[in-house]
């Protein structure tokens, strides 16, 4: 396997000291809730602490996992038994514990992860920032007055600052890729279906998969070949390196939204481009296969239906429709929206966006991979982007800010932020590589590369623990 370059272990190490003796679990837990409590204070990226059920945990845990004994955070979007599950929400306030653990979870333990507690997210996971009315914001550790991202911004800003080594994340419009771009880590989002419990029902369309956010590629292949679904009929299996095979990379620079990227992105996608060719790739200039604001449009309707879902539930199950004392205002106004529009108007975008799959499958007839952004800016400053905002706000701010990643949820293809460039002023700006539909060993050989070929593994923020 890959050996990065780190003063301090990722999971993959930490397992390792814990198997040979040097540390127990139960030490390795106790160092993470001690850096989760001096940073908590700081970052604001935990919403419920699990530390005595980890610790107890920790005494009896099974080492056999690849992963035995390593502390882990979990999003605050999935089931933990016996803890309320927040979604970034005031709504939370109202809802039980959950009985039982996700299936996910189940599957993150057995693989010998640790839960010590929960992260922040934005409401419902709507935004690619993490400032909910229910916890605040959540800070960015290269500069506190940034956004960590969204939707997994918690655990983003807790891996960055160096809480854990990697945390859970998950991506239904970005929501991996943006905070691994903007805390500086890497960050794959899987094909659709590709990993044990994947599937978010809440969205009501198939477009989130769920993964990690790590700092090292080697821990992100191994959770992977971990939390792969045994009934896949083409595993990816576990990557554990680069290979010499060259590729052909699809270089986009035109954005799904029309805008241009900002001036330090675009320099930062040159310089990936640059870095490509130098280790013999062959760098070939593309264009998007369809129409890129159709498709956002499209994607929107889709996307927001899920807030009207929200609503109508609420409303069935209080005998009242929810007001902003439960919900935050843009998570009405995009039910509002959503409930807007014309009779079939949603399954006509659903057909829509599953129709994209066709020419986004052949994009890759002459192509392996394809380099672009991960956003159209550096990170955005604490409440340029919340759900405290009006609609038509947000809805510019958006389409300034956030472009290509949807396309990948969409078509349920995998697609990775990794940490490549830096802004003037130490900003972190992800380069995203996307592949076809389960081609996720394409994309971990070429980031093993590099990751090797320009290490960033050391390079920490100035909040780190």
């Amino acid at each position: 396997m890959t050996e990065p370059d780190m003063t301090e272990p990722d999971a993959t190490a930490l397992a390792a000291m814990i198997r040979r003796g040097d540390l127990t679990a139960v030490e390795a837990v106790d160092d993470a809730i001690a850096r989760a409590e001096w940073l908590q204070p700081q970052l604001n990226f935990l919403t419920t602490a699990l530390f005595e059920q980890a610790r107890e945990r920790a005494k009896t845990a099974d080492l056999s996992g690849p992963f035995a004994g390593v502390p882990y955070l979990l999003k605050d979007m999935y089931d933990y038994a016996g803890s309320v599950t927040g979604w970034g929400s005031r709504l939370s306030r109202l809802t039980p514990p959950a009985a039982a653990h996700a299936p996910q979870v189940d599957a993150l333990e057995a693989a010998g992860l640790i839960i010590i507690g929960k992260t922040a997210l934005g409401e419902m996971g709507y935004l690619p920032t993490t400032e909910p009315i229910a916890f605040g914001p959540t800070r960015n550790p290269w500069n506190l007055e940034h956004s960590s991202g969204g939707s997994s911004g918690g655990s983003a800003a807790a891996v960055a600052a160096g809480v854990v080594p990697m945390a859970d994340a998950a991506d239904g419009g970005g929501s991996i890729r943006i905070p691994a771009s903007a805390c500086g880590l890497f960050g794959l989002k899987p094909s659709r279906g590709a990993l044990i419990g994947n599937q978010t029902p809440a969205a009501g369309f198939d477009v989130t998969t769920e993964h990690c956010l790590a700092r090292t590629v080697r821990d992100s292949a191994a959770l992977f070949a971990a939390m792969e679904r045994k009934d896949s009929t083409s595993p990816v299996g576990h990557v554990t390196g680069p290979t010499n095979r060259r590729l052909r990379i699809g270089y986009l620079q035109d954005s799904l939204s029309g805008h241009a990227p900002d001036p330090e992105v675009a320099a930062g996608v040159a310089a990936a481009a640059a870095l490509l060719e130098k280790l013999g790739h062959l760098i070939v200039p593309t264009t998007l296969p369809l129409d890129g604001p159709g498709f956002l449009a499209e994607f929107t309707k889709v996307f927001t239906a899920s807030a009207l879902d929200v609503v109508q539930l609420i409303t069935a199950i209080t005998g009242t429709a929810p007001d902003d004392s439960v919900l935050e205002p843009l998570t009405l106004a995009f039910a509002a929206f959503a409930g807007s529009l014309p009779a079939g108007s949603l399954d006509a975008a659903r057909a829509n966006l599953t129709a994209a799959a066709g020419p986004y499958e052949r994009w890759f007839t002459d192509l392996d991979v394809i380099l672009s952004p991960v956003l159209l800016q550096p990170p955005v400053p604490i409440g340029y982007i919340t759900g405290e905002l009006d609609l038509p706000t947000v809805t510019e701010r958006l389409s300034g800010y956030l472009s290509w990643t949807p396309l990948s949820n969409a078509v349920g293809a995998p697609a990775m932020s990794v940490p490549l460039h830096w802004s003037s002023d130490g900003l972190p700006i992800g380069i995203q590589f996307a592949s076809k539909v389960g081609d996720e060993r394409t994309l971990f050989e070429l980031a093993y590369e590099l990751e090797e070929a320009q290490p960033w593994t050391d390079r920490r923020p100035p909040l780190v623990a």
